[in-house]
């Protein structure tokens, strides 16, 4: 197996992972019931999905000699830093304005002896 082979394994690896965790992140918007399970498609699998499309093109990107993208970088930074805010502010706003929304406190565990 020569280099070159080795490589585009790899990127062939990192675009079909990437596409499946997109997929599964698009099926769970589509199918799940309510809007804070709705949530967990898009900003985790798709998150995932979206990061691993863009390291397969960080690698092909490099590996061709076009030098490291920095396009790429700041796409997958911005993508993780702002994936999970936006997702807590929706959800924070989902549950203030529905309270039936929000999940019943977890009982205290006292040790009474």
């Amino acid at each position: 197996m020569s280099g070159a082979s080795a490589i585009d394994i790899l990127i062939a690896a990192l675009l079909l992972i990437g596409g499946f965790f997109s997929l599964v992140g698009s099926i769970g918007l589509a199918k799940l019931s309510d809007f804070l399970k709705r949530l967990h498609g898009p900003t985790k699998a798709t998150t995932l999905g979206v990061g691993g499309i863009l390291l397969a093109s960080i690698v092909h990107h490099s590996l061709l000699g076009d030098g490291l993208g920095l396009r790429e970088i700041l796409v997958t930074l911005f993508l993780f830093l702002t994936a999970p805010v936006s997702a807590h502010v929706m959800a924070r706003a989902a549950m203030a304005s529905d309270p039936a929304a929000k999940p019943p406190p977890v009982p205290s565990k006292r040790n009474e002896d």
